[in-house]
């Protein structure tokens, strides 16, 4: 008998009822919900007079409609709305949560790694198609719909097909200025955005072994943006290293770690499908289009129209084929979202930034991904670097990753956003997105457009040895 994945141990473990192959009934360990998903799902409880069954197995944030700038002028009144069901809603079904203006507030996907809550082997649903993120971790996550919501809270159970499988592997070691962001643009670009749809897809190799756990959500979280809503890696010391002293892990932490270490896959593992990228080879990415996978490594021109899609996504984006990401006139630069928002985000953008000042032509912003982050950065000084050089520092929220706050990229204006999708329209209504890392957003914010950080680096690392032979000189050992 061949061995199973990762996935098969998960899937297996929570299966309630039903046969392979079709609809079985699965127990959820673990639901995240926010506002925007959540207030027709609660209404459908009160209607039909249900409780939720597990409160102590749900858990609560505000981020989609959060303003970043004063968070209780919350002026749109759907924002307003469904912040205030959500915050009825939550104390009238006794379910914990981030209350809006607390010191745990965050998004949703990053308050449940901080808090601990994410755990491997746990099955993980929510209303947003980012949950993938907690699959880094070891966990089954993906996003659901809002009928699916209310059927988690009625029965703590949530009907699915079990997927195909897709094995992903990262191998080599990556260039300076090359991150775990790249990497998932660089896979979507050569293999599209529908190549997961119908599987689930684990990340594994020596680059994903050698990741932090803040990177490996990055890589998770994009999932969703080639077809496949679930990302999932094997738990390894990293994993278990990151959880040790987080409030929501089991007391005895040790026997956790013991179970959490049988959840990996099998050398003999089957897979419905390989894919194998080599990080050594990559460049720092940037899209030029309107979906992830219109996306080219700096020193690529962009493509030659091949179908309507391309000659659209041109028309939108006011760009032409043979040009370069050097030649894009940005406006903005947005340093946020689920995808790269937290500390080891900020801490490299920082980087980029410390002792420099802001190109003239540009609004930049940074978003931490939650209230820890920010005041873990704020400790560091990474606040004070980031305002000194001419960026906005604001307080946390999903923010402009998507047109649902005040936040908003203008009509017509290019911007370099660290979020995780390019669509027309996402950051507001004719906001041209190029998505990048945080080095390639916080150097072009600089530089006044987008630069090869791989360069800026080599040019960092000089300086530091440059500095380092001078002080030598001058106060020898």
């Amino acid at each position: 008998m061949a061995g199973q994945s990762i996935f098969d141990k998960l899937w297996d473990r929570h299966v309630v009822t039903g046969t392979l192959g079709q609809p079985q009934l699965m127990y959820v360990d673990q639901h995240y919900i926010h506002e925007v998903t959540s207030p027709q799902a609660f209404q459908g409880l009160k209607e039909n007079g249900r409780k939720v069954r597990r409160p102590d197995l749900t858990y609560g944030t505000f981020d989609h409609n959060v303003p970043t700038v004063d968070i209780f002028d919350i002026r749109d009144a759907i924002s307003k709305a469904q912040m205030d069901k959500l915050a009825e809603n939550v104390i009238e079904f006794g379910i914990d949560h981030a209350a809006h203006g607390s010191e745990k507030q965050g998004i949703v996907h990053m308050i449940g790694p901080e808090t601990g809550r994410t755990q491997p082997g746990k099955f993980i649903v929510c209303g947003d198609s980012h949950t993938a993120t907690h699959g880094a971790f070891g966990a089954l996550a993906f996003g659901i719909g809002t009928s699916e919501v209310e059927h988690v809270f009625a029965t703590q159970t949530i009907w699915q097909v079990k997927p195909k499988k897709l094995l992903i592997r990262f191998l080599g070691s990556p260039p300076k200025g090359v991150y775990a962001k790249d990497y998932i643009l660089a896979l979507i670009a050569q293999h599209g955005v529908a190549l997961g749809v119908g599987y689930a897809a684990e990340f594994v190799g020596e680059a994903v072994d050698a990741l932090s756990m803040e990177e490996r959500m990055t890589i998770c979280n994009m999932s969703i943006e080639f077809g496949s809503k679930i990302g999932i890696m094997n738990p390894d010391q990293t994993t278990f290293d990151y959880l040790k002293d987080k409030a929501c892990v089991p007391k005895d932490f040790e026997a956790a770690v013991a179970d959490w270490k049988t959840l990996v896959s099998d050398a003999d593992a089957s897979y419905d499908k390989i894919i194998t990228l080599d990080v050594s080879d990559l460049a720092p990415m940037v899209t030029w289009g309107t979906n992830p996978s219109m996306g080219v490594s700096f020193d690529q021109a962009f493509p030659a129209i091949k179908d309507m899609n391309d000659e659209r996504a041109y028309a939108y984006m006011d760009l032409q084929p043979g040009q370069t990401p050097a030649d894009i006139e940005l406006g903005y630069v947005f340093i946020g979202s689920c995808t790269n928002a937290r500390l080891s985000d900020l801490k490299l953008a920082a980087s980029f930034v410390k002792g420099k000042k802001i190109a003239p032509n540009l609004t930049a912003i940074v978003v931490p991904g939650s209230r820890p982050v920010k005041r873990a950065a704020e400790s560091l000084g990474l606040d004070k670097i980031f305002m000194d050089a001419g960026f906005e520092w604001r307080d946390p929220g999903c923010s402009m990753c998507l047109g649902m706050n005040p936040d908003k990229v203008p009509e017509g204006v290019h911007c370099a956003s660290t979020s995780n999708r390019n669509f027309e329209d996402r950051q507001g209504f004719g906001a041209k997105t190029h998505l990048c890392s945080p080095a390639m957003a916080a150097a072009a914010g600089i530089h006044g457009g987008f630069v090869d950080v791989r360069e800026v680096v080599e040019g960092m690392s000089w300086a530091w040895k440059n500095l380092q032979s001078i002080l030598e000189q001058l106060f020898p050992l």
